[in-house]
């Protein structure tokens, strides 16, 4: 369990250890990144987030502008006005066309700048000491690429451009032709200097842009959303590094919305009122159609009103009836006294009285005639017909019997043709009586139709004039909720967030740096690395040396140059047999380059001491390495010339090495044509034999492995094999080939020294030496990059 823990410590230390050891990397790059975000919040233009929010009244709900006219919903297209859906109206703030009308009445189509310290202002309205107009546009002309630079210089004015090939001067108020339009400049009267008394305003420069763009433009960057989705209340917003310039737009473009609103509402009111008028003129031709059927119904019919005429007739049918009865009664009566009279011929009798005759003349003759009666029956009593009086009495008698008798029938007559006349009458009344429900069908219909259009008549005046009333108060359609404002904090550059992202920025590229060097990075770099390769014992690591270090150990040296390579002699110690004899030590390495002659001098100087010999033999003989150690022998006799059997006895091919006195040197000699020939005709195992006896240790600095076969034909001799590897230069996958080689024998007994290592890498005592001579005073920037 606590070998376990131990690994998972190491492997932990192994994966942090590249970045740990290059700290100051990360120092340095956070620094750097840190004053790069400290410039680009200087240099750039702050932007700020302007907004405003608006009440939409009567959203999904009709317009006001129609008023009532809902009761008009079913006549011809009036059933989809005054549709006026949230989403409708988000749409109308985002359209070109009222960005279009803000635009122009703004003249956002020129801007002017002013060239600050750190970066460009624009300029806008009061904070603007000149005003650029329009005057008018050339068309079909190239707009212009570049800004024009504007300076002023009491009231002369000098316009530039690159794109002009000489200066203009001017002055204020006065046209200045251009090839795409016609301006003039006028001083600001509205211009406020203490609003910008934090700014040089001594060189400007305005743009002219295209209309178009300028409208693109500002319709990407207006934000149009619902603050609430159940709610009708529109949020506005924009972001700008001008703040007056961002909330004279956005109250703009509130205003232009109103504007549409309230054209569309009084549009919508002047096509009702338009429509009601026509209505009003057809309604009003029918409703005199309809009077005038009504007029000339009752003139046809000869009625006033069909109400009295059926009473008035009602009641002459009951009086006609009635008459008609009463004159058949006094026709009977008379015919009846009639007879009576006419029964009496010689016989004068009293005639009935009170029989409901109607006759007032008739009556008074029948009152006459019976007082004669009875004047003639009293002389009677007394006299006899013969009787003057009597005779004289019944010839009156007689004579007025003839008249009431003639008096009657008359009556008669009279009362037939009356009776005519009333049954006329009665059949009349009956005639008219029969025509009154047809008529009174007829008349309500006429009346029904006439009602009809006087209802309608008298609706279309009231919403007339309510459509008249709307167009006279129609109200803004949205209510500003908040006016435009800017928020406190600015969009960009946001300090906190770029000082932040600077840091993180600054600490991935190293990070980033080191791990795609880890990643791609296929060479040895320090001791762990080859330690994960190879079962192999890994006996030293070398440091890497810099140009004020020397490359060889001197006596008394505590450096740690010369602590590694005594590491390496103690550890290559216990790898060689305890024998008196000297003992054999192979150095080789995989590819030339790799240290091979480096680390056998100094293995050399470090096994040498006043008891003990020490011979290196430059067994290189293709590519001779040790002469480099002393040039005025690189044209010595050495072992070319002993193996070719030149040089017959080697005491005449070793040197001393000039280094310690117990140490020589066997140059390789010249450079033979077949090298692999000379190691195997057996002069080489000679040599060895030969100065056994005279030294305690033998070095061998042979060629690389991998290029040549010829350290393979005389590492039978070796006690021990050094394979030097090179931290930052040796391929891992060279430790397999070294693997293959050790576990098949072509080299025995070997151990592994890493040369090279940078103190950062280093498995051990870092960059310390053990001695206090390894210690020395240097400067902090040495420190900070590793470099003594």
């Amino acid at each position: 369990m606590e070998v376990t823990k131990r690994e998972e410590e190491i492997n932990l230390r192994e994966i942090i250890k590249p970045y740990t050891k290059k700290w100051y990397w990360f120092f340095i790059s956070v620094i750097i990144t840190t004053i790069l975000a400290i410039s680009y919040i200087k240099l750039t233009v702050p932007v700020y987030k302007i907004q405003s929010s608006v009440l939409i009244k009567d959203a999904k709900k009709m317009s006001s502008a129609s008023g009532d006219f809902g009761v008009l919903a079913g006549l011809g297209g009036f059933a989809g006005m005054g549709t006026n859906s949230i989403e409708n109206e988000l749409e109308i703030f985002k359209s070109k066309k009222i960005i279009e009308d803000v635009c122009k009445d703004l003249k956002l189509q020129v801007s002017i700048y002013s060239k600050e310290k750190f970066h460009d202002v624009e300029l806008y309205k009061d904070t603007n000491p000149f005003i650029v107009h329009v005057v008018n546009e050339k068309p079909y002309e190239e707009l212009p690429k570049k800004p024009l630079s504007v300076r002023i210089n009491g009231e002369k004015i000098t316009i530039s451009s690159e794109e002009f090939k000489k200066d203009i001067i001017t002055s204020f108020n006065k046209i200045i032709s251009l090839p795409y339009a016609n301006f003039i400049i006028q001083r600001n009267p509205k211009f406020i200097a203490k609003k910008v008394k934090n700014l040089e305003l001594k060189d400007f420069y305005f743009t002219y842009s295209e209309f178009s763009k300028v409208v693109d433009d500002n319709q990407e960057s207006i934000q149009v959303d619902l603050t609430d989705k159940d709610a009708t209340v529109i949020s506005l917003s924009m972001n700008h590094p001008n703040k007056d310039k961002a909330k004279d737009m956005l109250n703009f473009l509130v205003d232009k919305y109103n504007g549409y609103a309230i054209n569309d509402k009084n549009a919508e009111s002047k096509k009702t009122k338009d429509f009601i008028d026509e209505r009003i003129l057809l309604i009003s031709r029918e409703l005199g159609e309809v009077e005038s059927d009504k007029e000339r119904f009752k003139v046809d019919n000869d009625i006033v009103d069909i109400g009295t005429e059926a009473r008035i007739n009602l009641q002459l049918a009951n009086e006609t009836r009635r008459k008609s009865i009463e004159l058949e009664t006094q026709i009977e009566i008379s015919k009846m006294l009639l007879g009576y009279i006419d029964n009496q011929t010689n016989n004068y009798q009293v005639l009935p009285t009170n029989i409901g005759l109607d006759n007032p003349s008739a009556t008074s003759n029948i009152t006459a005639y019976n007082k004669l009666v009875m004047d003639r029956n009293r002389l009677l009593e007394n006299a006899t017909s013969e009787n003057p009086l009597v005779k004289e009495v019944t010839k009156d008698l007689a004579g007025l019997k003839s008249a009431m008798r003639e008096s009657i029938q008359r009556y008669i007559i009279n009362l037939n043709a009356s009776k005519n006349q009333v049954d006329t009458e009665n059949r009349y009344s009956d005639v008219e009586i029969q025509k009154v429900p047809r008529q009174e069908k007829l008349f309500r219909n006429i009346e029904r139709q006439q009602q009809i259009k006087e209802n309608l008549y008298l609706l279309l005046l009231q919403k007339r004039e309510e459509a008249a009333i709307s167009m006279a108060i129609t109200d803004n359609k949205a209510r500003v909720v908040d006016s435009a404002y800017v928020l406190k904090k600015q969009v960009a550059p946001k300090k906190m967030i770029s000082i932040l992202g600077a840091w993180i920025i600054g600490f991935l590229i190293p990070f980033g740096v080191i791990y795609s060097r880890g990643l791609l990075n296929n060479k040895l770099i320090s001791k762990h690395d080859l330690e994960k390769l190879t079962s192999t014992a890994i006996l030293s690591e070398i440091p890497r040396l810099y140009k004020k270090d020397g490359e060889l150990i001197i006596n008394n040296d505590v450096s740690p140059l010369a602590e590694s390579f005594r590491i390496l002699v103690t550890n290559l110690n216990f790898m060689l047999p305890k024998t008196d004899e000297a003992k054999v030590i192979f150095v080789t390495s995989t590819i030339k380059g790799e240290g091979k002659t480096f680390v056998s001098v100094n293995t050399a100087l470090a096994l040498a001491t006043p008891i003990k010999k020490i011979l290196v033999i430059g067994s290189d003989i293709r590519n001779p390495q040790l002469q480099r150690y002393n040039p005025v022998m690189k044209n010595a006799k050495g072992l070319s010339e002993y193996l070719y059997g030149e040089i017959v006895d080697s005491g005449e091919i070793i040197h001393p090495s000039g280094f310690h006195p117990n140490c020589d040197f066997i140059y390789s000699g010249v450079i033979p044509p077949n090298p692999t020939d000379l190691l195997q005709n057996g002069q080489y195992s000679k040599l060895i034999e030969s100065v056994k006896d005279m030294y305690d240790y033998i070095i061998l600095d042979t060629a690389p492995l991998m290029l040549v076969t010829d350290s393979f034909l005389i590492s039978e001799f070796a006690d021990a094999t050094l394979y030097v590897t090179r931290s930052e230069m040796t391929e891992k996958d060279f430790i397999d080939f070294a693997n293959k080689n050790i576990s098949s024998n072509k080299i025995k007994n070997v151990g592994f020294v890493l040369n090279d290592v940078h103190r950062t890498n280093f498995g051990y005592g870092n960059k310390y030496g053990y001695g206090y001579a390894g210690t020395s005073n240097t400067s902090f920037l040495k420190k900070l990059f590793g470099k003594n």
